[in-house]
């Protein structure tokens, strides 16, 4: 882009109107230059900078663009000051070819009143190729036309001016057509040499037109240059004498053969027509020529007797006249023109399928017209049927059967007989009879399998249809109608028939009561198919009926057991637990079986959530996090088990823990949590006290006796030593000694259950050690173990109010 500026004495007329004094119009003329096809906003021009204002003064002063008719090109952009496109502009859309193209318009300032011309120049870019009126020209051209001639063709169209429009024509290589242009603007296609369409009848040639642009571009104008044809080509034959034999009995109209010219001229110069030559006697009377297919067939019935051979003569002509010659040579030849005659005289229409071989069913005869060699019959039976002929007096034969027949096999024999000369070549005739086989009740029904397997989901509604067995008999009529039945039997000493009935006609099996999969799991049937032949025969079935488990039984739980007066059971945690210390496990079965005895457990309620957790398949009650003072002293737990039936089932227990850091803490803690309604109950928690520090007063006494027993053992050993007698006979279980008495105290364990809201309570030691508190480990020597009674161990009190267990 560039500015052509203002004229000499613009600048003068700018200074007037800015200064308000009346100035020559023609002085007021600016000039601009830009290429077509900018992109919207394309700077074309600084035009407040040409008006000598400041661009904010171009809004200040009311400068704008006015213009009539055409759509406005250009517009001002008040913030550069410049003159921009304001759209893409098409330099051929404006001026055609024309050249220069110029665009005007006026920029008024509305302050001043003051009008100024501006002209901007389009230039031309390569932004258009030549192009044909048309993409393909065809041109018809006749073969005898003389080389020279010359063809005018279609010109192309460039819309851009300069050296951007069409410069030039190129045509491909041809060895018979070239290109003539008339400087450069008018092509003509020029005939190199004579044409032959019988060689080429179609020429494809390719008119390149290009422009002088930078880059060139071009257009392409396919032209098709047809060959017309000329009569230059007589018919050929494509044998210049056919031969042809054929059979005195072929029927009139038969087509002998078709005799064949072609002419490699086209249309008109290349239809071929046949014609008959002028033939002695009778030739025009036996053959037909058809004067456009060229088939030559037979007008009447040929004779051996009467010819032996025929020569025909045959032209073929185009239609411009031009013609040919062949000739045809036929030879007739002798047949065995008679069929031999097969006819029955006796038919039995049936015989039973348990007759012997040679059982008679037809009696037929057979003649042949000819005579000689020609008359002369052999007779057999097609296919691989039981069934053969015997020979009888003169030409008659007899059919029987060859074996006994199977009507299972083959209810129907479809017998074809083929009766042949010995002509040359045999002539042949067949006859069909049908065979009947009739039944007899030969075959039991059948079932596909001998035993089966039958499923029907327990909770079944009665009478509902839940299997269906069928037998198969390939007897007929009444020795193929089958009963069905049940044998007798019993399930638990209640008769089959109580559970299972049968449909005697279809084989339907229906559930006469429901079945529960939890009283029997499959039942075995025998069905028994009879057919009605006469003796009836019958095949037995064996029908395996598994009942299928529903969810039709919630989750049991077995631990913790279900108190019978409603009260809950209590787990113990200690206080200094920490996170994963199982507390209690809560056991439950499923008396269904599969996914529908899949339990999963979950917690359901918890008074402190967050604290306990559940697994979901073990059932184990863990704590989940460390516990804390702040920590209530009893926890509430409602834990769900859910089976995977559909719909599943569920069950639930509520569990009580309590937290504390030892038993005394346990039972002042139950004891500050259960205040007693009235005296017995704090009465009722002295003596569990009291009982317990009993129990640890009586387990201290009972360890410091095992002790003395052990110093009285060992001394008395010594003794022995001494003496100098040997003690290997006696058995090491006769020593205790403290390594048994600290396992003891090791294995010993409590728990306490606390009843929640009742007098009563359940106490047994979980798994702290003692041992420490009765004797030092350092004190302790090594000795053999201590083996204890269990019933030395273990002290009962009341159930209601205190149990004691020590684990060995």
């Amino acid at each position: 882009m560039m500015r052509l500026g203002l004229e000499t004495a613009g600048a003068l007329a700018l200074l007037c109107a800015l200064l308000g004094t009346q100035c020559a119009d023609g002085f007021r003329k600016i000039r601009y230059s830009v290429p077509e096809e900018l992109d919207k906003g394309s700077f074309v021009g600084n035009i407040s900078k040409d008006l000598g204002l400041e661009p904010r003064q171009l809004a200040e002063r009311g400068v704008r663009i006015v213009s009539r008719g055409r759509s406005q090109l250009f517009s001002l952009n008040p913030r550069s000051g410049s003159l921009v496109t304001a759209g893409r502009i098409d330099r051929e859309e404006l001026c055609a070819q024309s050249a220069p193209c110029l665009v005007s318009f006026n920029i008024l300032v509305e302050d001043k009143l003051k009008i100024f011309e501006v002209e901007v120049a389009i230039s031309d870019i390569n932004d258009n190729a030549p192009s044909f009126p048309t993409e393909e020209l065809e041109i018809k051209i006749g073969e005898l036309t003389d080389p020279g001639t010359r063809f005018p063709l279609k010109t192309a169209f460039d819309p851009d001016v300069g050296t951007n429009s069409l410069q030039n024509y190129k045509l491909n290589p041809s060895d018979y057509f070239s290109l003539a242009t008339d400087d450069a603007k008018y092509p003509e296609l020029v005939l190199e040499q004579a044409l032959d369409r019988e060689k080429i009848a179609v020429h494809q040639l390719d008119l390149i037109a290009s422009d002088g642009g930078d880059p060139v571009h071009s257009g392409k104008l396919c032209i098709k240059v047809i060959v017309l044809d000329a009569n230059d080509n007589p018919p050929v034959f494509t044998k210049p004498e056919y031969h042809v034999s054929v059979l005195e009995n072929v029927p009139v109209g038969t087509r002998l053969i078709t005799v064949n010219a072609t002419d490699p001229d086209e249309g008109f110069n290349a239809q071929v027509s046949y014609i008959l030559d002028k033939m002695p006697g009778k030739i025009a009377q036996v053959f037909h020529l058809n004067s456009v297919t060229g088939d030559i067939s037979i007008l009447k019935s040929l004779d051996y007797e009467d010819a032996v051979f025929y020569e025909i003569k045959i032209e073929a002509q185009d239609g411009p006249g031009l013609f040919s010659r062949a000739k045809l040579l036929v030879k007739v030849l002798d047949v065995n023109d008679n069929a031999p005659e097969v006819s029955i005289t006796s038919l039995t229409g049936s015989v039973p399928e348990e007759a012997p071989a040679g059982r008679e069913i037809a009696l037929i005869s057979v003649h042949d017209r000819d005579s000689g060699q020609n008359g002369q019959v052999t007779v057999f039976v097609l296919g691989n049927l039981p069934f053969t002929l015997e020979k009888s007096i003169d030409q008659y034969y007899r059919l029987v059967t060859a074996k006994s027949l199977d009507r299972e096999q083959v209810s129907q024999y479809n017998i074809s007989l083929k009766a042949t000369d010995q002509g040359n070549p045999p002539l042949s005739t067949e006859t069909h009879i049908t065979l009947h086989v009739s039944d007899i009740n030969d075959n039991p029904p059948t079932f596909t399998h001998t035993s089966y397997s039958a499923y029907v989901p327990e909770n079944n509604p009665r009478g509902a249809s839940i299997f269906s067995v069928t037998a198969q008999d390939p007897d007929t009529d009444k020795n193929a109608q089958i009963t069905y039945s049940l044998a007798e039997d019993t399930l638990q000493g209640v008769p089959l028939s109580s559970y299972i009935s049968i449909n005697s006609n279809t084989g339907v099996l229906y559930a006469l009561c429901s079945f529960d999969y939890e009283q029997f799991r499959d039942l075995q049937l025998q069905v028994t198919a009879s057919d009605s032949g006469n003796p009836p025969l019958s095949s037995n079935m064996t029908l395996s009926l598994f009942v299928l488990d529903q969810n039709d039984n919630m989750p049991e739980i077995l631990y913790p057991a279900l108190p019978i007066d409603g009260s809950t059971g209590v787990e113990l945690a200690p206080r200094s637990a920490d996170p994963g210390y199982l507390v209690t496990k809560v056991v439950a079965v499923d008396k269904d079986s599969g996914q529908n005895a899949w339990l999963s457990y979950r917690l359901l309620k918890a008074s402190e959530p967050g604290l306990f957790s559940v697994g979901l398949h073990t059932g184990e009650v863990r704590t989940a996090r460390a516990l804390l003072d702040r920590d209530a002293l009893k926890q509430s737990l409602v834990v769900a088990v859910q089976d995977h039936g559909q719909p599943p089932l569920s069950a639930t227990v509520t569990l009580t823990i309590a937290v504390a850091d030892s038993i005394p803490d346990v039972l002042g803690d139950l004891e500050s949590i259960h205040t007693p309604a009235n005296p017995k109950d704090s009465d009722l928690t002295l003596y569990l006290v009291v009982a317990v520090a009993v129990v640890s007063c009586i387990f201290l006494a009972f360890v410091i006796v095992l002790l003395a027993l052990r110093l009285r053992r060992w001394h008395s050993s010594r003794l022995l030593q001494t003496s100098g007698n040997g003690l290997a006979d006696i058995p090491a279980s006769h020593f205790v000694g403290l390594d048994g008495v600290q396992a003891f105290l090791q294995t010993y364990s409590q728990e306490v259950s606390l009843t929640s809201g009742s007098r009563k309570s359940h106490l047994i030691f979980p798994q702290p050690n003692y041992a420490d508190t009765l004797i030092s480990q350092e004190s302790c020597g090594k000795s053999e173990p201590l083996i204890i009674p269990q019933d030395l161990l273990e002290t009962k009190e009341d159930p209601n109010l205190l149990e004691v267990s020590l684990f060995l």
